[in-house]
């Protein structure tokens, strides 16, 4: 199946009442979640994975990925109108957005950040239907030996999504491999790390493990942190950019674009760094680079354009590969594992409806977005005057039900509350939870393609000398690893720093 006709096919599993309403459905969540602060898409999706038990795949995947998408749309509206970002990757809109706000521009800034979202995202999404087939057929070639070291790539990658000590990342890394290992070995039927326990004969649930480091961890911390903004009240109006405001954008749009895809396909990248490059590249390229602070709507175009670039980007080794570059989209790795479907290179040839379904709808939640956010502007402002202490017992409960309806089990719970507070102390510690999350849900794939290969082996470990993909894999790992040792990398910068 080929690139267009695989679209078409997408599009016919997609063009169904049902699955229309549950893409606007997520697109909606996805805006709320971008516009409320102190939420964000990681402890949404967290909240939301108990729904991809009650709903077949393809719905729950088609809300969950359109969650991802409109919470990049929903973050800018809170960064113009507040001057705090709805998520994280919406930081760097606050410096211009926010001062085009206070100058009666509202509208402006508004504008373009939909209209380049709507753009950006649009063309990554041409971009991932043709380029991951092609990914996708490479892979189909690989056996045990390429999957184990396909998966250990992985895992290195993940040190590239921390900010801080990569022997941080590390550590994390270890935990997450070795809670996965908790449970029963499906080999030789033997209990491993359970304590006697029977409700860890069945492993850690990856749905308590999930929503207490997101979603518990995030009331914890908002919770204890007072935020106080002024926001822009008056009516907003003039949604539509001016010639002059698309004459300026235009260039940061089309650069943002494509420099928000590349960077969602670099492990780590995604939306959060595509935006500050964006912002950086465009002040270095402006003839009048001191405007950039004081409401510059290219400030706004161009960061705007490549954290949505940077979703679709980010879609492309999650669903042709099965390895995610930053926690969202291990998130929606985690629910195909949920719904019981094998994430890896045989995906996209073993669930097309599925593979091609998402790609369709991210064209239809496009358009959903754009409707949504210009003509719900006034509603938008009205749920940002809603306290944060009314919001939190709500996320609460939803964490609570969300847990207890995986397994009707109490057990749960306590793992839940006790990954909550963990996470709590993680998180004054600077450790990135991206890495364990990551290594949790891989770790198993790893073990059984490593036990596969071995068993194949006439040469024990040699194996994966012998085949050379798996070489080429291996040499790519190492040397990312080198760059990680020899030339650590740098902070992502905060708005003052730019």
């Amino acid at each position: 199946m080929d690139a267009l006709s695989g679209l078409l096919h997408g599009f016919q599993v997609v063009l169904q009442p049902q699955l229309l309403m549950f893409c606007l459905l997520g697109s909606v969540i996805g805006t709320l979640i971008g516009v409320l602060p102190g939420i964000g898409p990681l402890a949404a999706l967290a909240l939301l994975l108990p729904i991809t038990f009650t709903l077949p795949p393809i719905a729950g995947m088609l809300m969950l990925s359109a969650i991802f998408y409109g919470a990049m749309y929903g973050g800018s509206t809170t960064s113009i109108l507040l001057n705090m970002p709805g998520e994280a990757a919406s930081v760097v809109t606050c410096r211009d957005g926010y001062q085009l706000a206070r100058q009666g521009r509202a509208g402006a800034a508004l504008g373009v950040a939909a209209f380049g979202s709507f753009i950006a995202g649009t063309l990554s999404v041409i971009a991932l239907t043709f380029f991951a087939p092609v990914l996708g057929k490479f892979a189909i070639s690989f056996g045990p030996p390429e999957n184990f070291t396909l998966m250990v790539l992985g895992l290195v990658c993940t040190l590239y999504m921390i900010s801080g000590s990569p022997i941080k990342g590390l550590v994390m890394v270890a935990l997450g491999v070795l809670m996965a290992t908790v449970g029963i070995d499906v080999v030789n039927g033997r209990e491993r790390f359970t304590f006697n326990t029977v409700n860890l004969t069945g492993g850690i649930e990856i749905l308590a493990l999930v929503i207490g480091l997101y979603g518990v961890t995030e009331i914890l911390s908002n919770v204890e942190r007072v935020v106080k903004s002024t926001l822009i009240t008056e009516r907003v109006r003039n949604l539509f950019p001016t010639r002059d405001d698309w004459k300026k954008s235009a260039m940061p749009i089309a650069r943002g674009s494509g420099l928000g895809f590349v960077l969602g396909l670099v492990p780590g990248g995604g939306p959060i760094t595509a935006a500050f490059m964006s912002y950086a590249l465009e002040q270095r390229l402006s003839k009048t680079p001191e405007r950039f602070g004081n409401g510059a709507i290219e400030g706004v175009a161009g960061p705007e354009s490549a954290n949505n670039a940077a979703v679709g980007g980010g879609m492309v080794p999650v669903l042709s590969l099965g390895i995610p570059g930053t926690p969202v989209t291990a998130l929606l790795l985690g629910a195909l594992v949920i719904q019981g479907i094998q994430p890896g290179p045989m995906f996209i040839q073993q669930q097309p409806d599925l593979f091609w379904g998402i790609v369709a709808s991210m064209y239809i939640g496009n358009v959903f977005l754009l409707i949504l956010n210009l003509p719900l502007v006034g509603v938008w402002v009205q749920l940002l005057k809603v306290p944060y202490r009314y919001l939190f017992p709500v996320v609460l409960l939803l964490s609570v039900v969300g847990t207890y309806s995986a397994n009707k089990n109490v057990f749960d719970l306590w793992v839940m509350l006790g990954f909550g507070v963990f996470g709590w102390l993680l998180r004054k510690l600077q450790y990135d939870f991206a890495p364990l999350i990551i290594a949790f849900i891989l770790a198993p794939l790893m073990e059984q393609s490593l036990r596969q290969s071995l068993v194949m082996s006439r040469d024990g470990a040699w194996i994966f000398t012998q085949r050379p993909i798996a070489v080429v894999i291996c040499a790519i790992s190492a040397v990312l690893i080198g760059l990680i040792v020899f030339k650590p990398r740098k902070n992502v910068p905060t708005g003052g720093d730019l």
